[in-house]
């Protein structure tokens, strides 16, 4: 009997673990934040959503720290880019493309759907697991592995063929989005034929027998399928937008800078280029080595091309900061926090400098300035621990505590999280809306440790 069940728990188990992969993929990757990448992200999905009939901001776009070329939805209106489609993009356009292919998933509730195809996947395979143990009880075991066979084959195919249809669907989709916000599908074709170039570099096969067996349509019947689409739309020779290319060779570069090593870097992007990207990712490289006068003498050279492009200025400010000059990085962080109306990721670091200098005198305006970036964005971990430190120093201990909470829930400490949530409430105002959220920080700290609990 145990032999019997092997084959279907093998199929439970995955389909679980392609459930799993679906519903929390970002558990174990890192996010990265940057302003200037989020604004980037957010202009090029605004155009689609709004196209998808949905309001400017309804989606948000997360870039996480992956060097694989890929970008997914996990439920929620929420679209994940790893850093490697980033970095193996060429155009502002191609990422553009990708992102409405996710789109479509969204729309199209595909995530939801996800546990309906495999829902019917379980349904064969236990049907026919019933069949085959029918026929081994009645004196057949042959006959009945062979149906429990072919009943796990016709699951396994029966949902592979479910994603395919999501896949193809999500392609039409953002074919449509991309023509009704007048976009070129230009992009979304050489993405898609950079992804079929890495199919046959690893030796993927191609051939119709092989796409059976695959999650998505084989890529060069995609391919040859929207091309018939967008060769015949308006759009197709729209010039994509000069200013999103320029500003996304920049943001490349940057997060190139950030991520790969110093030698990497200043190899890609050698001190005879001159250029905007090429500098952006040197400062970052020479920061990374210590090489302070070098990382500022890229920003200045920045900074005199765009005197008030803040994300100029917030680097400089970064580079002062973090190589023990805080007094002078409050200028540069400033202005930064300023042109940009104070978004809660410049101006926690104008928060942080703030604190810095050691000076009393400025903890109010650091708390000023700290609360109102978490107010409109509470995810910002360092944020929450640096109002905590402003807290602390003014003797307000349950807010501190408070603050700590939020730090470390976020930061996967649900332990410690819950001592401090448990503190703040005991010495703040009973009914207050920190008394209020100190509770709630609680309930999210004990969900975190019974998620735990159940994953060992």
């Amino acid at each position: 009997m145990r032999a019997l069940l092997r084959p279907l728990s093998r199929l439970l188990a995955l389909l679980a673990l392609s459930a799993f992969a679906l519903a929390q993929p970002a558990a174990a990757q890192d996010v990265l934040r940057d302003a200037e990448t989020e604004a980037l992200l957010q202009q090029m999905i605004d155009p689609l959503a709004a196209a998808a009939g949905l309001q400017p901001g309804a989606v948000d776009v997360v870039l996480l720290n992956d060097p694989s070329i890929n970008a997914f939805v996990a439920g929620g209106q929420r679209i994940y880019v790893h850093s490697g489609l980033i970095n193996a993009a060429e155009s502002a356009n191609e990422v553009q493309g990708v992102l409405a292919h996710e789109l479509g998933h969204i729309t199209g509730g595909h995530i939801i759907g996800y546990s309906q195809g495999a829902g019917k996947a379980t349904k064969i395979s236990a049907l026919s697991m019933l069949v085959g143990l029918a026929a081994a009880l009645a004196g057949a075991p042959e006959a009945g592995m062979g149906a429990m066979a072919l009943g796990q084959q016709a699951a396994i195919g029966s949902f592979l063929q479910f994603s395919r249809t999501q896949e193809a669907s999500a392609d039409a989709a953002g074919a449509e989005y991309l023509s009704k916000a007048g976009i070129t599908g230009k992009g979304s074709l050489a993405f898609f034929k950079k992804l079929q170039n890495q199919e046959f570099r690893y030796g993927y096969s191609q051939s119709d027998e092989a796409g059976f067996a695959r999650t998505h349509p084989l890529t060069g019947d995609r391919i040859s399928r929207l091309e018939g689409v967008y060769e015949k739309d308006p759009a197709w020779n729209t010039p994509p937008d000069a200013d999103q290319q320029r500003r996304f060779l920049a943001i490349k570069a940057k997060l190139y800078g950030y991520l790969a090593t110093p030698a990497q870097t200043l190899n890609a992007y050698p001190e005879t280029m001159t250029g905007v990207p090429a500098r952006y990712a040197r400062a970052y490289a020479y920061h990374k080595e210590a090489r302070m006068d070098k990382a500022l003498a890229e920003t200045e050279a920045l900074i005199a091309e765009e005197p008030d492009n803040p994300y100029f200025l917030e680097l400089q400010g970064q580079v002062l900061l973090e190589s023990g000059r805080p007094g002078d990085a409050l200028a540069p962080l400033r202005r930064a926090s300023e042109l940009t109306h104070f978004t809660p990721l410049i101006a926690s670091t104008f928060g942080h400098a703030l604190i810095a200098t050691e000076d009393s005198a400025n903890y109010p305006e650091a708390e000023q300035v700290l609360r109102a970036a978490v107010g409109r964005d509470r995810e910002i971990p360092f944020a929450w621990y640096q109002l905590g430190v402003v807290y602390a120093a003014n003797g307000d201990m349950p807010r501190a505590r408070l603050a700590s909470a939020e730090q470390q829930v976020m930061t996967g400490n649900p332990a410690e999280a819950l001592r401090s949530a448990q503190a703040a409430e005991r010495g703040l105002p009973e009914g207050s809306p920190d008394w209020i959220r100190a509770q709630d920080v609680e309930l999210q700290a004990r969900a975190q440790l019974e998620r735990q609990k159940d994953r060992k």
